[in-house]
């Protein structure tokens, strides 16, 4: 097999000029300079695996082998797309996703949402393999920013690839739900990962008047991302925005299947019937999917179209497996719907009446969303701290 040539600088500066116009092409205000700069200046071929794995349009991923489509992989390389690097294998035999080069357009929302200036000290949480974070060092110089990453083979990859470009920022292998204390406080905390709650080591590890921007996580759907400021009382609140789809940090993950932890044989159930239909309440709406994940704290929904006894149901479970629930569609008629729903949570319940304060509240979007973090609780409420929803 032949070895894919060596990518030259004139590739690469036509490479990221097609990836500034891609990227210029979703937005409707310009790049700002010191971020198309940066675009150019750190090369993101060099931070990516010769195989890569891409969507293929039916919901799955394809490989591409720098070698056997060097000019393929260029392409795909310098699109405005996420890159599938890495994969794991799950206790039932599936493969799924677990490290990806993400989407330019969307590293650079969090990189502006950050508002950064020219002193500030930058914690990186998820190095990667070192793009986001060699675009902060390009930004603010490599003596600014500090990146953790809980892999560690990640870790040595990133330092081989930042090395490589002769950026030299302080690049730990740890939990990055525990920030990095050596080097704190920090004025930005800036998360390439996605959580269901902000770690307080963050809060405790930024400077008043800093910012934590953060993807965020629910266990109904993935997809947000906050903006946090600090205040001086040791307090951060912020909004939600809606964009951002990041895998979760790994100590928030949940290991949970419904056949094998959540059924069980000889469980009592209640029954009950509904006007409210299922897809009426799981992806009808990004909106409603968010308002769901945040006022129903962890509880996940799965579709089953060819259940025992029915013709279409939707599942509802906790992550704690504790209660679960399922709405059932007989086929025929759409006005009714049967409800079961077992464990202390009644599941269909909490969504139904999750859905009903949603439509209340005139449908809000996920920019009317905020959260306060303290170091005793964090709170989401809608339009104002002081208008609590969970």
């Amino acid at each position: 097999m032949t070895k894919a040539p060596t990518i030259s600088a004139s590739d690469r500066m036509a490479g990221a000029a097609r990836l500034l116009a891609e990227i210029q092409r979703t937005r409707t205000d310009p790049i700002p300079p010191h971020w198309q700069e940066a675009l150019r200046a750190v090369p993101r071929d060099a931070f990516l695996p010769d195989l890569l794995w891409l969507r293929d349009g039916d919901g799955g991923y394809r490989p591409c082998d720098r070698d056997q489509d060097p000019d393929g992989w260029l392409t795909a390389a310098y699109s405005d797309a996420p890159l599938v690097t890495q994969f794991v294998t799950e206790s039932d035999g599936t493969r799924s996703p677990s490290s990806s080069a993400s989407q330019p357009s969307t590293v650079l929302r969090l990189l502006e949402d950050a508002q950064l200036t020219d002193q500030d000290r930058v914690l990186e949480i998820g190095t990667g393999a070192g793009y986001n974070t060699a675009l902060l060092c390009a930004r603010l110089g490599a003596n600014a920013v500090t990146s953790v990453e809980v892999d560690a083979d990640l870790t040595a990859r990133a330092r081989a690839n930042l090395e490589a470009l002769s950026y030299a920022p302080t690049v730990a292998h740890t939990d990055g739900a525990h920030g990095w204390d050596a080097t704190a406080p920090y004025d930005r905390i800036l998360a390439t990962c996605s959580v269901r709650s902000v770690p307080i080591a963050w809060l405790d590890q930024t400077e008043p008047g800093g910012r934590i921007v953060t993807p965020w996580d629910s266990a109904w759907c993935c997809y947000g991302t906050l903006r946090l400021t600090k205040h001086d009382d040791g307090d951060a609140e912020g909004n939600f925005a809606a964009y951002g789809s990041y895998m979760l940090i790994s100590g928030q993950r949940t290991d949970v299947e419904l056949f094998r932890d959540v059924l069980r044989p000889g469980q009592v159930t209640r029954e009950s019937t509904t006007s409210l239909s299922p897809w009426s309440v799981a992806g009808s709406d990004p909106a409603l999917d968010f308002h769901i994940g945040l006022t129903v704290p962890g509880v996940w929904h799965s579709w089953d179209t060819e259940p025992a006894g029915a013709h279409t149901r939707l599942w509802l479970a906790n992550d704690t497996a504790t209660s679960w629930a399922s709405v059932d569609y007989d086929g025929r008629q759409a006005e009714t719907f049967t409800v079961t729903q077992h464990g202390p949570r009644h599941l269909w319940d909490e969504v139904a009446a999750a859905h009903e304060l949603w439509l209340l509240a005139g449908r809000p979007g996920i920019d009317r969303y905020g959260l306060t973090v303290t170091a005793d609780a964090q709170k989401v409420w809608l339009d104002r701290p002081d208008n609590v929803v969970a």
